[in-house]
C-alpha cells in the first residue's frame, strides 16, 4: 500500500505541502459533500476522505506497531477510524481524517516557515568561481576553488568562497551573514564571506577558505543539524501519548461494559486522541528556532532551547565576545611641551607603519582613521622583538615600544601618572621617545561593544546572572566588568580553569550558559549546558564545540534568544495543559452522551489546531522589553 501511495504521488508530479493541500482540499469536498447528504456515487463521499487521509494514518500505526510496539496518536485515530466505520458512522471517520489531515498540514507549515529563514542559505551558495591564471579568467565549478587561489568577482556575483581582497574597491552586502541591511564598503586587505554579494566594483580576491570550510557551509551544516525532535520535551510527549491511549482504550471498554451503548465508546476513542499533545510541541520547537534564526542565531537542537530556558548563570568571555577583540587607541599623551598630543600621536603612526605587531598597526589605523592626512614615509626601521620598533622619519629619531626599549637608548623616563591610571584600567601604553627625550605615550584598550553594556543589563531582569570568565590580566577584566555592572569576575583564566568554573555553577545546581568565541572557549562550551558560539568572529573549533551560534556577532540579541527559550517552554506547557483539559472534558461528555463521534471528532481536532496555530505565533514573537543603553551612547 506505501509502495502504491509512493507510486500515486510520482503519477500525480505532488510531493510534501503540494501534497497534503491537494489531498486536503479534495477531502474536504468530500466531507462537505457528506454532511449535505450529496451522493453522486453508491457510497458516501466521506469514504474519500476516509481512504486519501485515513488510511495513511492506518497504515502507519500498523507499520509502528509491529516493527517497534511504538504506541502514539496514531494508534488512537486508527482505532477511532476503524469503530466509526464498523458503527456506520461514515462522516464521523471522515471527519477525523480529514482535521487530521489539515492539523498535519498546518504542522508542515508551520515547521517549513520556521525553517525557510536558515534554509535559505543553502540556496546562497554560488555555484561556480572565476579563477584567474596569467591574466585570464576561467569560470570553473565553485567547489573545485583551492586555497591561495586568485578570483576576480564582478557586480552583481556572489562571493564563492572566502578570501581578502587584493585589488579592487566595492560594497558587499552581506545581509544573509550579518543581518546588516546596508552594504558594507570594502577594498585591499578586507575579508569576504562566501554567499554574501558584490553590490557595485569588480574585485580580486585571494581564497583563504574554501569547500566545507567556507563560511556559507559552515552555517549550512548547522542548519542541517537542527532538530526538534532531539528535544527532551517531545520524548515527555510521546510517554504521556501512550499512556493516554491506554486510558482512552480501558475508558472505552469500561463506558461499553456499563452502558451498553457502542457508539459512546466510540465518541470516547475520537475524542481521546492525543495528537494536539504531540503534534504542537515540535512545532513550538521548530517555530522558536525559526524566530531565533530572524535574530542570527542557528540552533543546532531543540535541546538547546529548553536548557537554555533552565539557564541561571551565563558565562562571558571577554575578547570578542563582550568587546570587539581589536585594541584601539583610548588616548594620545604628550609629556613634553615640545610635541602637542596630535604630533605625539602622529609621530608613532609614522613609526609604527611598517611594524606587523597587532598595536602598531592599531595605532596606524586609528591614527588614520582619526587625524586623516597621509603618513611621512620612514627612512629606516627597525622591529625589536619584545621592545618596539625604532625608525628614522623626516630627521627625527623616533623610538615606540615598552620603557625597557627607551632605556637601552638612553632616554630617561619615569612612568607618568596618567599611564599608570591607563593601566589600571586594562589598557596597554606604548611609550615614545623623540631624539632621545620622552615626548608622550599611547594608550590602547581592547574596546567594548557599543551593545554590551545594554544587554548585560536586560539579563538581570530574565533571572539570569552574568559572569565573567576571562583569560586576561586582572586589570583588563575588571575594568570591563565595572564597566558593564558585572559582579563576578574570573582573571587569568586557563582552558582548564574555565572548565572547572562551569562545573564549580553546576555541582552548586545552577545551569550554566557559555559564550565565546576562541579556541580556548572550546571545552568550556562543551561543558556547559548551553554554548554559544559567536559565529562571525568566533574559530572553528569554538562553533563547532557550541549548541547555539551567533552568526552576526550582534550579542544585543542575547536577552531576546534567552527570553524566546523561556516563552517557548511557556507555551509547550501550556498547550499540554490546554490538549489535556480538552481530552478529559470532552471525555467527560462523551460517557455521559453528550458528545456523539461526530462532534466529538470536530471539538478535539479543532482543539489540535488551536495548539499548532499557538505554537506558530512563536515564529513572530519579539521581546517588548527595551534594551538599556550603555553610557554615554545614543
Amino acid at each position: 500500500m506505501k509502495a502504491w501511495m509512493e507510486k500515486l504521488e510520482y503519477l500525480l508530479g505532488l510531493g510534501g505541502i503540494r501534497k497534503d493541500i491537494a489531498l486536503l482540499v479534495i477531502s474536504g469536498i468530500a466531507v462537505a459533500l457528506s454532511l449535505c447528504d450529496f451522493r453522486p456515487f453508491p457510497f458516501d463521499m466521506a469514504w474519500v476522505a476516509i481512504i486519501l487521509c485515513g488510511v495513511p494514518i492506518i497504515l502507519e500505526a500498523v507499520i509502528g506497531l509491529v516493527t517497534a510496539f511504538d504506541i502514539k496518536a496514531d494508534v488512537l485515530v486508527s482505532l477511532a477510524l476503524i469503530a466509526s466505520v464498523c458503527i456506520g458512522e461514515d462522516f464521523a471517520a471522515g471527519e477525523v481524517a480529514f482535521i487530521m489531515q489539515l492539523g498535519g498540514l498546518l504542522e508542515e507549515l508551520t515547521v517549513a516557515r520556521a525553517r525557510a529563514g536558515i534554509e535559505k542559505l543553502v540556496h546562497l551558495t554560488p555555484q561556480t568561481a572565476r579563477i584567474l591564471e596569467d591574466g585570464q579568467e576561467r569560470v570553473v565549478p565553485a567547489e573545485q576553488v583551492q586555497v591561495g587561489d586568485l578570483l576576480r568577482v564582478l557586480p552583481g556575483e556572489g562571493v564563492p568562497v572566502d578570501g581578502v581582497i587584493v585589488s579592487g574597491q566595492t560594497s558587499i552586502n552581506q545581509a544573509v551573514m550579518t543581518g546588516e541591511s546596508l552594504p558594507v564598503d570594502k577594498g585591499v586587505g578586507d575579508q569576504v564571506s562566501s554567499g554574501t554579494v558584490n553590490q557595485f566594483g569588480a574585485f580580486d580576491m585571494r581564497a583563504s577558505k574554501v569547500g566545507e570550510d567556507s563560511s556559507i557551509q559552515r552555517m549550512i551544516r548547522l542548519v542541517q543539524s537542527a532538530d526538534a525532535g532531539k528535544a527532551k520535551i517531545v520524548g515527555i510527549a510521546d510517554r504521556w501519548a501512550t499512556w493516554i491511549v491506554v486510558i482512552a482504550l480501558s475508558a472505552a471498554a469500561l463506558t461499553w461494559f456499563f452502558t451498553g451503548q457502542i457508539i459512546r465508546a466510540v465518541t470516547i476513542l475520537v475524542v481521546f486522541c492525543p495528537c494536539a499533545l504531540v503534534l504542537a510541541t515540535p512545532t513550538a520547537v521548530m517555530a522558536a528556532i525559526g524566530n531565533a534564526a530572524k535574530h542570527g542565531f542557528l540552533v543546532r537542537e531543540g535541546d538547546a532551547l529548553e536548557r537554555l530556558a533552565r539557564v541561571k548563570v551565563i558565562a562571558f568571555d571577554k575578547t570578542g565576545t563582550l568587546t570587539c577583540g581589536t585594541p584601539q587607541v583610548a588616548a594620545a599623551v604628550s609629556v613634553s611641551g615640545r610635541w602637542t598630543k596630535e604630533q605625539v600621536y602622529r609621530l608613532a603612526a609614522q613609526a609604527e607603519q611598517l611594524s606587523e605587531h597587532p598595536l602598531g598597526k592599531a595605532i596606524v589605523s586609528c591614527c588614520r582613521r582619526e587625524l586623516g592626512g597621509e603618513l611621512a614615509p620612514v627612512d629606516s626601521f627597525q622591529m625589536l622583538p619584545g621592545l618596539g620598533v625604532c625608525a628614522q622619519c623626516e630627521g627625527l629619531q623616533i623610538l615606540a615600544g615598552s620603557p625597557r626599549l627607551l632605556a637601552e637608548h638612553g632616554v630617561g623616563m619615569e612612568v607618568p601618572s596618567e599611564a599608570e591610571a591607563f593601566i589600571r584600567k586594562g589598557c596597554t601604553v606604548t611609550y615614545l621617545a623623540v631624539d632621545g627625550q620622552f615626548a608622550g605615550f599611547i594608550a590602547l584598550a581592547d574596546t567594548l561593544r557599543r551593545e554590551s553594556a545594554g544587554m548585560v543589563g536586560t539579563l538581570a531582569g530574565l533571572g539570569v546572572r552574568p559572569v565573567l570568565l576571562t583569560g586576561d590580566h586582572e586589570n583588563a577584566a575588571g575594568a570591563i566588568a565595572s564597566q558593564l555592572g558585572i559582579g563576578e569576575v574570573r582573571s587569568s583564566c586557563l582552558p582548564e580553569e574555565k572548565l572547572q568554573a562551569i562545573g564549580e555553577y553546576q555541582a552548586q545546581g545552577e545551569p550554566v550558559c557559555m559564550i565565546g568565541d576562541g579556541v580556548n572557549d572550546a571545552p568550556a562550551l562543551k561543558k556547559a549546558d548551553v554554548g554559544i558560539a559567536m559565529g562571525g568572529t568566533g574559530s572553528d573549533i569554538a562553533v563547532d564545540a557550541a549548541d547555539i551560534a551567533l552568526v552576526d556577532d550582534e550579542v544585543k540579541e542575547l536577552p531576546h534568544l534567552i527570553a524566546l527559550s523561556q516563552r517557548m517552554m511557556g507555551t509547550i506547557k501550556g498547550n499540554m495543559a490546554f490538549s489535556m483539559s480538552l481530552n478529559f472534558l470532552a471525555i467527560a461528555l462523551a460517557i455521559t452522551g453528550t458528545l456523539n463521534p461526530v462532534v466529538g471528532a470536530l471539538v478535539h481536532n479543532a482543539g489540535s489546531v488551536l495548539v499548532i496555530v499557538n505554537s506558530a505565533f512563536l515564529l513572530k514573537w519579539r521581546q517588548r522589553r527595551p534594551e538599556a543603553e550603555a553610557p554615554g551612547q545614543k
